[in-house]
């Protein structure tokens, strides 16, 4: 099938945001002959490094990078776009003789990674853009409360503001029958992305989640924000709302990054907005972990734990 021998010898290391997924990968990496993809929503944007956490050029230098700064910030994305070029990445990586690892933590890039994509029906272009035109008339937190009262879990995921995604769920369910979410929490059936094609086919590789104590990893985040800070993130976010395009939808909405844009927009107090990004942060890295246990192809290993080189590398089969 298209896509299978691209993601034949692929491996997968994933977890919450701060778990130590990076440092770890490259220990791996060495040890496996790998080189790393980015499983990652955000750090496909160029400028956007600091509030993603990047890999740095040194570490870049040590194990070869996939999937890093291949758009400007103004450009938007799909999974389904990424899935593409993560299996030209693959298929590079093997063809020299070298073992792709994917290491990221955006689940639902996973989970269409392990799954597939649902093809869905096609687009309908005369209801599309009544849902479109809608949205312009009425706003976009009143279509979105429309999505809501079909399906709830969608539109929780969703912001008011993806306008694209909500058409595309509400159109989904308008064709269907049946909301989203429920395509997303079967397991067997290919996970919704979007409507874009060709796609390629799902594979079966062999994949580590990476746990630890909860108060361990809120910690961490907590201080890992703070470093944030202090490398120049403000700054970093001030040059992109400076550029002369503005910030695509999905760049806009990265996590801290939309909170950031609203400081410099509004000012205040920049100790709650502070605040506020630990929170989300620690938020996030939550429902991360809940994707994580419906995903049952993936085996937990403490980050933390003696021996964890030789943990992951025995449930890859290495």
């Amino acid at each position: 099938m298209p896509g299978m021998s691209a993601f034949a010898s692929a491996l997968i290391l994933t977890g919450p945001t701060a778990c130590g997924k990076s440092a770890l990968a490259l220990d791996l990496a060495a040890r496996v002959g790998g080189e790393i993809v980015a499983l990652d929503s955000m750090t496909v944007y160029r400028g956007m490094d600091i509030g993603t956490a990047k890999p740095t050029a040194a570490e870049r230098a040590r194990v070869p990078h996939h999937l890093l700064d291949v758009l400007d910030p103004w450009a938007s994305l799909t999974v389904a776009w990424w899935l593409a070029r993560a299996e030209a990445a693959c298929a590079d990586i093997t063809a020299r003789g070298k073992r792709p690892i994917f290491v990221g933590g955006t689940p639902f890039y996973l989970k269409a990674l392990l799954h597939g994509l649902f093809d869905g029906p096609p687009a309908d272009a005369v209801l599309r853009a009544a849902l479109e035109a809608e949205a312009a008339r009425d706003g976009n937190a009143a279509i979105h409360a429309r999505l809501a009262a079909v399906d709830a879990k969608t539109a929780a995921r969703l912001h008011p503001n993806d306008v694209r995604r909500v058409v595309r769920a509400l159109e989904v369910h308008a064709l269907t029958g049946k909301p989203i979410s429920d395509w997303q929490q079967t397991w067997d059936t290919p996970a919704f992305a979007s409507d874009e094609r060709p796609k390629p086919q799902a594979a079966p590789i062999p994949g580590v989640v990476l746990e630890l104590p909860r108060e361990v990893l809120y910690d961490r985040i907590n201080r890992r924000v703070d470093a944030m800070f202090a490398a120049g993130w403000l700054d970093e976010v001030r040059r992109l709302r400076d550029l002369p395009h503005p910030l695509s939808r999905e760049a806009g909405q990265a996590l801290g990054y939309r909170e950031l844009l609203e400081w410099l927009d509004a000012g205040g107090d920049w100790g709650a907005t502070a605040e506020l990004i630990r929170t989300r942060t620690r938020q996030f890295a939550k429902r991360q972990l809940t994707w994580f246990r419906h995903l049952p192809a993936l085996v937990p290993v403490a980050s933390d734990a003696p021996g964890v080189q030789e943990q992951v590398l025995k449930a890859w089969g290495e």
